[in-house]
């Protein structure tokens, strides 16, 4: 574990810092909020780390041969993007599937980094984000459901 020390601060720091992001889009009543822009950020961090650290220990250099591991990463994440877009909806001014589509990039990170081995960090990544999200669940409710009727209450109160 020593080893991975410094990735297991990278993961923590961009769940804290998508995590912070996502407040202030969910206190401006953004579309993505929260969980969306943790779950993005994590995955992203994830899918860096193992295109890092797989060249390390994928490579084998000795016959001069080039090795690129993680060809296959990049399209990986394309097809992520195109299935996530495809579970975003639009309903007038309403839009969901955000998370969803988040979370698809997400579990295409969690797999790639399961199939390049490295599953301490994969297991790390899913506990800190599913810990950040559950915080970030409670907020939703506690807090920002309260902010939106409170709106809501006074545009009625004005009609």
């Amino acid at each position: 574990m020593k080893d991975y020390y410094e990735m297991y601060v990278r993961v923590s720091l961009s769940a804290i810092l998508g995590f912070l992001i996502g407040w202030d889009r969910e206190s401006k009543s953004k579309p993505a909020g929260l969980k969306t822009y943790m779950y993005v950020c994590v995955a992203s961090t994830l899918i860096t780390l193992i295109s890092i650290y797989s060249v390390e220990k994928f490579s084998t250099g000795s016959d001069g041969t080039m090795m690129d591991p993680m060809r296959l990463t990049a399209q990986i994440v394309s097809g992520l993007g195109f299935l996530g877009a495809g579970v975003i909806l639009k309903n007038g001014l309403k839009i969901s599937g955000l998370t969803s589509a988040s979370m698809i990039l997400f579990v295409g990170g969690v797999g790639i980094g399961i199939g390049a081995g490295f599953y301490g960090m994969v297991i790390f990544t899913v506990f800190i984000s599913a810990l950040i999200a559950k915080f970030g669940s409670y907020l939703e409710i506690r807090v920002f459901n309260r902010a939106k009727n409170t709106a809501e209450e006074k545009n009625e109160e004005a009609l």
